[in-house]
């Protein structure tokens, strides 16, 4: 299993309680969820290359 590397960054309120929801419904963790919404988006731009999607 790899290391996992924290991050702190402040949202908005309205953003956060919807991470909340979001990760609750889908029966995940709030850092899970943005993990997942993370990689993905940094996918689809060409950030991120040969590393699935270890949250999904």
């Amino acid at each position: 299993m790899s290391k996992t590397h924290p991050l702190g960054f402040r949202i908005e309120r309205d953003i956060k309680e919807a991470l909340v929801k979001a990760a609750k419904e889908d029966h995940r963790s709030v850092s899970s969820l943005v993990e997942l919404v993370l990689a993905r988006w940094l996918r689809e731009h060409g950030y991120l290359h040969d590393i699935k999607d270890k949250a999904a």
